[in-house]
């Protein structure tokens, strides 16, 4: 009554469920603490697709270019401004 063989009652087979049960219930929890952390780490922004895509940069190689002509007397005031409003898209 008091031992420990398979049919004692005294956590003899665990409770019931024997080793496949434990180990199925085991995983299952394992499992799910898995799949918590993944929902708390992409919740709090762990996967961000954009984040390593190359950012264009702000200023364009056509107004570079159209800086430097106005800064070698190449245009005058007026064209520069004109041609800056294109290139800006204003």
């Amino acid at each position: 009554m008091w031992g420990y063989g398979p049919h004692s009652g005294f956590m003899g087979n665990w409770g019931g469920y024997g080793w496949t049960g434990t180990s199925a219930m085991l995983f299952g929890l394992i499992l799910l603490v898995v799949i918590i952390a993944v929902v708390v780490w992409l919740v709090r922004g762990g996967w961000q697709p954009d984040r390593h895509a190359t950012v264009p940069d702000s200023r364009s190689r056509g107004l570079d270019i159209l800086q430097e002509r106005y800064a070698r007397g190449e245009i005058d005031r007026d064209e520069y401004l004109k041609k800056k409003q294109d290139l800006l898209g204003g």
